[in-house]
């Protein structure tokens, strides 16, 4: 894509190999449209976003898009007709073992030599965009008492989230009560948005943040040491100052569990973590009231820390998105792979994850492979995960959503095509097997679902400490410990949902923007909200969403 300075207004081939084309406005049956100097006469309407053929296709004829294999024909489809469901079904290349070295051409980082953001600094030698104490069970048999502790927490420390839609209902039983009950129906509600206040009583922190889920128990062992390796890697992050954790007693997910995998990411044992086990208590009061003395006791020490300038080698950034549409891989994914380059060549990580969103770029990712023991795992990932999906009846080729389809993307692999852009060119330095936290500076892979929420769980639990998030159609996805930025694909979805979206990529159709820009844009932002100067519109709605992937086929 980095070829690819500016866009004509009615569509586009992303590579010169591609023989399609995409529309960035809707253009109707007649219309003559000029593609890289050849035009091509319009056989049927093509919706924004939807692709057409650049050339006369038969049944079986192989379609390509960002220069990669991505659909066959159907049937006929005629020079200038628009690809559908009907005409084309999924097809992609397949992969083979490593071949060749990795060459990058690193872009520039000059801007950002010797920049800093502010953080904080952990013994680890890891650094945190914020600081939040963390509330956790070990097994769901205890979320009861964590919203009972996230209850008393959030109203005696001010920090409750803000309610406008109590005042909603308000309204509308005041209207009620007053028997004006043609005027509930013209009632207009405006939603003021609005941070969570910040505690006065510990300004250094960030906020407590409570986690609930439905494992720990009931499942298999292994679903109790992934849980464990979860968790481990949220208490292990760099955005946590410390957590308290609540355990049943008798369930899988056992406290030494939980220890085994907390000293696989942190050695030294460097953070405080206060266990409470509910069947070695007398009361439940009893344990919930010595829980909330020791937490307060570690919130008094978390709000120590301050921030301090910190490299930008520090930044570990996730790269997800949901809710694509036709024009994710060539507005924000590859702008955001920018950025993941920006970070790579400045000594920090990037995590890409997704893996039934790669299918079809396995060839490219495993030829970027620094070591060939990273391009086996990750060979091996795919086809594990591929294997499991067709086993009970899915497979890869199921991935795309109907929204998805309806906005241009028809494949899995002309969808993961789009998605892979998210990686930039640098080479992979590390493959992870979920829950494993990352470690090697550059790009690493880690193998979730493509599922919004489970996959960006994972990419914290991983060690993001910010998440790019980019959007077609939008999400309000965020995380309880890390700032999500939303990044919107096309301006009319950044107007429109405004009160979700952070970012608009879509002045790259018009023309005005470049990707490289636009990537250096978000980089610029990237520091701002690291350093706590900036609040994403996740963090605003405090949209703190957390679910554990179990490992099962979860596309």
């Amino acid at each position: 894509m980095s070829g690819l300075k500016q866009f004509r207004r009615d569509a586009v081939r992303i590579a010169v190999q591609d023989n399609v084309a995409v529309a960035l406005a809707d253009l109707h049956a007649g219309d003559e449209v000029v593609v890289d100097g050849e035009t091509s006469v319009l056989a049927t309407s093509v919706s924004v976003k939807h692709k057409f053929a650049l050339r006369d296709f038969s049944p079986g004829d192989k379609i390509f898009m960002y220069g990669v294999l991505v659909a066959e024909a159907t049937s006929t489809i005629r020079k200038g007709e628009s690809l559908t469901t009907t005409n084309t079904r999924h097809k992609s290349a397949s992969f083979h073992e490593k071949s060749g070295s990795v060459s990058w051409d690193a872009p520039d980082i000059s801007p950002w030599t010797g920049r800093t953001f502010q953080g904080y600094q952990r013994q680890d030698g890891q650094v945190g965009t914020r600081n939040y104490w963390l509330v956790v069970p070990l097994v769901f048999c205890e979320n009861r008492n964590i919203l009972a502790l996230r209850e008393a927490f959030q109203k005696e420390l001010g920090i409750s989230p803000p309610q406008p839609y109590r005042r909603h209902v308000a309204d509308l039983l005041k209207l009620y009560r007053e028997g004006r009950r043609e005027e509930i129906k013209a009632y207009e509600f405006s939603e003021a948005l609005a941070s969570a206040p910040p505690t006065t009583i510990f300004p250094n922190l960030d906020g407590v943040r409570f986690l609930t889920h439905d494992l720990g128990c009931g499942g298999t062992r292994d679903d109790a040491r992934t849980l464990c390796g979860l968790l481990a890697g949220y208490i292990h992050h760099p955005n946590v100052a410390g957590v308290t954790v609540l355990s049943l007693g008798c369930q899988h997910a056992q406290i030494p569990l939980l220890q085994e995998e907390l000293a696989r990411r942190d050695p030294r044992s460097t953070k405080p973590v206060l266990v409470f086990e509910q069947q070695k208590s007398n009361l439940e009061s009893a344990m919930l009231s010595e829980a909330i003395r020791e937490t307060v006791l570690g919130l008094i020490e978390a709000d120590r820390l301050t921030r301090t300038p910190a490299p930008l080698s520090a930044l570990t950034i996730g790269l997800k998105c949901g809710g694509s549409d036709g024009f994710s891989g060539i507005t924000a994914n590859p702008a955001i792979g920018r950025v993941s380059d920006l970070v790579a060549a400045l000594g920090g990580k990037s995590i890409l994850a997704e893996f039934p969103e790669l299918c079809g770029v396995e060839q490219n990712l495993i030829d970027r492979c620094t070591e060939r023991a990273a391009a086996e795992k990750f060979a091996s990932l795919m086809r594990t995960y591929a294997a499991r999906a067709e086993a009970v009846g899915s497979g890869f080729d199921m991935n795309p959503s109907p929204g998805n389809i309806r906005d241009g993307l028809l494949t899995d692999a002309m969808k993961s095509a789009g998605a892979g852009r998210k990686g930039g060119t640098s080479p992979v330095r590390g493959v992870l097997d979920y829950p494993e936290y990352a470690t090697a500076p550059g790009l690493n892979l880690l193998c979730t679902p493509g599922n919004d929420v489970e996959a960006v769980t994972a990419q914290v639990g991983a060690g993001a400490n910010v998440v790019l998030f980019t959007t077609g159609l939008g999400t309000p996805t965020g995380n309880p410990i890390a700032p999500v930025v939303k990044i919107s694909t096309n301006t009319e979805l950044a107007h429109r949902m405004h009160d979700i979206i952070d970012i608009d990529t879509g002045s790259i159709i018009s023309g005005d923007t470049t990707i490289e820009q636009m990537g250096d844009s978000i980089m610029e932002q990237v520091i701002q909200i690291a350093s706590g100067e900036v609040r994403t519109k996740a963090e605003q709605r405090t949209q703190e969403d957390f679910i554990p992937w179990k490992r099962g086929v979860s596309l």
